[in-house]
């Protein structure tokens, strides 16, 4: 995996690649950046692009980042300074609401979309708890299934530097904070997604409920649903091989 830059549309983007193959543009979630087991697995097979978001990580909030939507056509851009074509665009999470806003805006560049829990649409019947108010041990016991997991990635997490951790949660508010981690306009435009997409949830995701499915399932033509038993909502750690499986399984679907 290197790590590198680049200048897209007067911002500077930090991003990490790895592997060859057909592209992967996958986007993080709330919980910031980093390199995973399940990025590694699918750069056996792809060109894996992470980039981390402006406003996240390093990354200094831009003056034009005012919400979700400016997100979106930043990765537009994105897109376009890569020449990045037949792209595969997945999402974890808030990456997820990113990804999925970029696709009702154009899927002129894509090839496939696959959501990993995504954030962006609230299930009346299963809403939101406020991510903003957990410490840090309640962060990490709502991403994880497993305890032991989730007590190893709280140390992981203990041992960033601070100013990292606050300006993951400042990049978080700037897109997520009113109303929280949704957008209530989203489900209206779903439609307008026509490429293959893949939807994976966990059973047990306690930070973006399964319920939360529904509206994407419902409006996107074709969407398929892949639920994991015994999985929280840190799917890209928990079960990255299972993940990273489905997601190389569906991308050489589409493919054929």
């Amino acid at each position: 995996m290197q790590e590198k830059s680049i200048e897209v549309a007067g911002t500077a983007l930090r991003y990490q690649e790895a592997g060859s193959g057909p592209p992967v543009l996958f986007l993080h979630g709330a919980a910031g950046p980093g390199w995973t087991p399940l990025h590694d697995a699918l750069s056996a097979h792809h060109r894996v692009i992470a980039p981390e978001h402006p406003g996240f990580g390093r990354s200094a909030i831009p003056e034009w980042m005012m919400g979700m939507s400016d997100l979106a056509y930043f990765y537009l851009d994105v897109l376009r300074a890569f020449d990045l074509r037949g792209v595969h665009l997945v999402g974890h999470c808030v990456g997820g609401w990113i990804a999925a806003e970029v696709a009702i805006r154009s899927t002129g560049r894509l090839a496939t979309l696959a959501l990993l829990a995504p954030a962006g649409v609230a299930a009346p019947e299963a809403p939101f708890d406020d991510i903003f108010v957990w410490s840090a041990e309640e962060f990490a016991r709502r991403h994880f299934h497993h305890p032991a997991l989730a007590e190893a990635w709280q140390q992981e997490q203990a041992r960033l530097e601070i100013d990292i951790v606050l300006q993951n949660r400042t990049g978080l508010a700037r897109i997520a904070w009113n109303p929280r981690l949704c957008n209530p306009q989203l489900p209206y435009w779903l439609h307008r997604i026509n490429v293959p997409t893949l939807l994976i949830w966990g059973d047990d995701d306690r930070v973006v409920p399964l319920a939360c499915h529904e509206p994407f399932l419902r409006e996107i033509a074709g969407a398929k649903l892949a639920t994991l038993p015994n999985t929280g909502h840190a799917l890209t750690i928990e079960h990255a091989g299972d993940v990273a499986a489905r997601l190389t399984s569906f991308i050489q679907g589409a493919r054929a």
